[in-house]
């Protein structure tokens, strides 16, 4: 039996602003950057714990995306942590994300022939 309505498992995406990608790049490099660093020292625990704030941030960002899933499964490997995955992770997020909503919101169609948009003059240069 499906559920009466509009009914979601998860809430919709918030709507991509230059802030909000702005935002999630900067979670994604200074996650990166920090497990950089911790990885020359041999730590165990801070890498997963800038994983999981990585990871929870970004949603709180950029909303949740299945392809949040696999990067954080590939840190918990050796040698993948010290790749700047939650980088490529974010672009890779916002790339499909900004073709969602292109797709979602087509370009408004043009004005009629005759209409007070095609009155004015155009300067060609």
């Amino acid at each position: 039996m499906k559920p009466p309505g509009n009914w979601r498992l998860l809430p919709p995406p918030p709507a991509l602003t230059r802030k909000r990608i702005i935002a999630a790049f900067f979670v994604a490099v200074a996650a990166d950057g920090l497990q950089l660093c911790f990885s020359a020292i041999g730590w165990v625990g801070p890498d997963q714990a800038i994983d999981v704030v990585a990871m929870l941030l970004t949603i709180r960002i950029l909303g949740f995306h299945f392809l949040l899933l696999p990067t954080f499964l590939a840190e918990l490997l050796p040698v993948v942590d010290d790749l700047p995955t939650w980088t490529a992770c974010v672009a890779g997020v916002v790339f499909l994300r900004k073709r969602e909503q292109n797709v979602n919101n087509p370009p408004p169609p043009p004005a009629p022939p005759g209409s007070a948009a095609q009155d004015k003059p155009v300067i060609d240069i």
